[in-house]
Protein backbone atom coordinates (compact mmCIF):
# COMPACT_ATOMS: atom_id res chain seq x y z
CA UNK A 1 0.00 0.00 0.00
CA UNK A 2 2.90 2.36 0.71
CA UNK A 3 4.22 1.76 -2.80
CA UNK A 4 0.81 2.55 -4.30
CA UNK A 5 0.60 5.79 -2.28
CA UNK A 6 4.11 6.81 -3.39
CA UNK A 7 3.40 5.98 -7.04
CA UNK A 8 0.10 7.91 -6.84
CA UNK A 9 1.82 10.96 -5.34
CA UNK A 10 4.52 10.93 -8.03
CA UNK A 11 1.89 10.60 -10.78
CA UNK A 12 -0.23 13.45 -9.41
CA UNK A 13 2.75 15.78 -9.06
CA UNK A 14 4.03 14.85 -12.53
CA UNK A 15 0.69 15.34 -14.29
CA UNK A 16 -0.16 18.58 -12.45
CA UNK A 17 3.26 20.08 -13.25
CA UNK A 18 3.01 18.97 -16.88
CA UNK A 19 -0.52 20.36 -17.22
CA UNK A 20 0.53 23.63 -15.58
CA UNK A 21 3.28 24.02 -18.16
CA UNK A 22 0.88 23.31 -21.03
CA UNK A 23 -1.52 26.00 -19.81
CA UNK A 24 1.29 28.44 -18.96
CA UNK A 25 2.88 28.11 -22.40
CA UNK A 26 -0.50 28.43 -24.07
CA UNK A 27 -1.31 31.53 -22.04
CA UNK A 28 2.08 33.15 -22.64
CA UNK A 29 2.09 32.67 -26.40
CA UNK A 30 -1.58 32.88 -27.36
CA UNK A 31 -1.60 36.66 -27.84
CA UNK A 32 1.53 36.39 -30.03
CA UNK A 33 -0.24 34.21 -32.59
CA UNK A 34 -1.38 36.09 -35.70
CA UNK A 35 -4.75 34.35 -35.58
CA UNK A 36 -8.35 35.53 -35.37
CA UNK A 37 -10.19 34.99 -32.07
CA UNK A 38 -11.92 31.78 -33.16
CA UNK A 39 -8.61 30.15 -34.03
CA UNK A 40 -7.08 31.26 -30.72
CA UNK A 41 -9.90 29.63 -28.79
CA UNK A 42 -9.43 26.46 -30.83
CA UNK A 43 -5.71 26.56 -29.95
CA UNK A 44 -6.67 26.74 -26.26
CA UNK A 45 -8.99 23.74 -26.57
CA UNK A 46 -6.41 21.71 -28.51
CA UNK A 47 -3.66 22.57 -26.03
CA UNK A 48 -5.87 21.47 -23.13
CA UNK A 49 -6.74 18.27 -24.99
CA UNK A 50 -3.05 17.64 -25.58
CA UNK A 51 -2.36 18.13 -21.88
CA UNK A 52 -5.08 15.65 -20.95
CA UNK A 53 -3.76 13.17 -23.49
CA UNK A 54 -0.26 13.44 -22.03
CA UNK A 55 -1.64 12.90 -18.50
CA UNK A 56 -3.49 9.76 -19.62
CA UNK A 57 -0.31 8.43 -21.24
CA UNK A 58 1.68 9.09 -18.06
CA UNK A 59 -0.77 7.00 -16.03
CA UNK A 60 -0.87 4.33 -18.75
CA UNK A 61 2.91 4.11 -18.57
CA UNK A 62 2.71 3.56 -14.82
CA UNK A 63 0.10 0.80 -15.24
CA UNK A 64 2.20 -0.83 -17.94
CA UNK A 65 5.33 -0.65 -15.80
CA UNK A 66 3.62 -2.24 -12.81
CA UNK A 67 1.29 -4.73 -14.49
CA UNK A 68 3.13 -5.80 -17.65
CA UNK A 69 6.82 -5.11 -17.21
CA UNK A 70 7.12 -5.90 -13.48
CA UNK A 71 4.33 -8.49 -13.74
CA UNK A 72 2.70 -7.42 -10.48
CA UNK A 73 -0.92 -8.68 -10.47
CA UNK A 74 -2.92 -5.49 -11.00
CA UNK A 75 -6.07 -6.32 -12.97
CA UNK A 76 -8.91 -8.82 -12.98
CA UNK A 77 -11.55 -9.32 -15.66
CA UNK A 78 -10.33 -9.00 -19.24
CA UNK A 79 -6.56 -9.63 -19.21
CA UNK A 80 -4.24 -6.62 -19.53
CA UNK A 81 -1.58 -7.84 -21.94
CA UNK A 82 0.13 -4.74 -23.31
CA UNK A 83 0.41 -0.98 -23.39
CA UNK A 84 -2.79 -0.60 -25.45
CA UNK A 85 -4.80 -2.23 -22.65
CA UNK A 86 -3.12 0.04 -20.08
CA UNK A 87 -3.84 3.10 -22.22
CA UNK A 88 -7.47 2.08 -22.62
CA UNK A 89 -7.84 1.53 -18.87
CA UNK A 90 -6.18 4.88 -18.17
CA UNK A 91 -8.54 6.78 -20.50
CA UNK A 92 -11.58 5.10 -18.97
CA UNK A 93 -10.34 5.85 -15.46
CA UNK A 94 -9.11 9.44 -16.07
CA UNK A 95 -12.47 10.43 -17.53
CA UNK A 96 -14.35 8.54 -14.77
CA UNK A 97 -16.17 6.56 -17.47
CA UNK A 98 -15.37 3.20 -15.88
CA UNK A 99 -16.59 0.49 -18.27
CA UNK A 100 -15.50 -2.28 -15.92
CA UNK A 101 -13.93 -4.74 -18.35
CA UNK A 102 -10.52 -4.24 -16.69
CA UNK A 103 -10.91 -4.24 -12.91
CA UNK A 104 -8.02 -2.97 -10.79
CA UNK A 105 -6.89 -5.11 -7.87
CA UNK A 106 -4.30 -4.64 -5.14
CA UNK A 107 -2.19 -1.49 -5.55
CA UNK A 108 -3.84 -0.56 -8.86
CA UNK A 109 -7.10 0.14 -7.00
CA UNK A 110 -5.58 3.10 -5.17
CA UNK A 111 -3.69 4.37 -8.21
CA UNK A 112 -6.81 4.23 -10.41
CA UNK A 113 -8.89 6.02 -7.77
CA UNK A 114 -6.30 8.77 -7.56
CA UNK A 115 -6.18 8.97 -11.36
CA UNK A 116 -9.95 9.52 -11.50
CA UNK A 117 -9.71 12.34 -8.95
CA UNK A 118 -6.70 13.82 -10.75
CA UNK A 119 -8.57 13.67 -14.08
CA UNK A 120 -11.58 15.41 -12.55
CA UNK A 121 -9.39 18.22 -11.21
CA UNK A 122 -7.42 18.68 -14.43
CA UNK A 123 -10.57 18.62 -16.57
CA UNK A 124 -12.07 21.30 -14.32
CA UNK A 125 -8.87 23.33 -14.57
CA UNK A 126 -8.93 23.18 -18.37
CA UNK A 127 -12.61 24.16 -18.44
CA UNK A 128 -11.84 27.20 -16.30
CA UNK A 129 -8.85 28.12 -18.47
CA UNK A 130 -10.92 27.78 -21.65
CA UNK A 131 -13.66 29.96 -20.17
CA UNK A 132 -11.15 32.69 -19.33
CA UNK A 133 -9.71 32.56 -22.86
CA UNK A 134 -13.20 32.78 -24.35
CA UNK A 135 -14.04 35.70 -22.07
CA UNK A 136 -11.00 37.53 -23.39
CA UNK A 137 -11.29 36.72 -27.10
CA UNK A 138 -15.06 36.42 -27.60
CA UNK A 139 -15.68 40.22 -27.66
CA UNK A 140 -13.29 40.45 -30.62
CA UNK A 141 -15.85 38.66 -32.80
CA UNK A 142 -17.60 41.95 -33.62
CA UNK A 143 -18.40 42.35 -37.29
CA UNK A 144 -15.56 43.99 -39.12
CA UNK A 145 -13.47 44.10 -35.97
CA UNK A 146 -9.76 43.89 -36.46
CA UNK A 147 -9.03 44.03 -32.74
CA UNK A 148 -7.30 40.68 -32.96
CA UNK A 149 -4.70 42.20 -35.29
CA UNK A 150 -3.62 44.81 -32.73
CA UNK A 151 -1.10 44.05 -30.01
CA UNK A 152 -2.72 43.15 -26.67
CA UNK A 153 -1.69 46.51 -25.17
CA UNK A 154 -3.95 48.29 -27.70
CA UNK A 155 -7.02 46.29 -26.71
CA UNK A 156 -9.75 48.00 -24.71
CA UNK A 157 -9.35 47.53 -20.94
CA UNK A 158 -11.19 44.64 -19.32
CA UNK A 159 -13.26 44.75 -16.16
CA UNK A 160 -11.13 45.96 -13.27
CA UNK A 161 -12.10 42.93 -11.17
CA UNK A 162 -10.69 40.47 -13.70
CA UNK A 163 -7.13 39.48 -14.50
CA UNK A 164 -5.82 41.10 -17.65
CA UNK A 165 -3.16 38.52 -18.46
CA UNK A 166 -5.23 35.33 -18.68
CA UNK A 167 -4.99 33.23 -21.80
Amino acid sequence: MIVAMAVSAVLVVTTVMMFYEVLRLTSNHLSDLPLPPRARIIVVVLAAFGGHTAAVWIYAGAYWLLAVWLEIPSFAGVPVEGFNDCLYFSVVTYTSLGFGDHVPVSHARLISGVEALNGLLLIGWSASFTYLAMERYWPMHEKGSDAWRRPPSDLPPQDEGRRKDVA
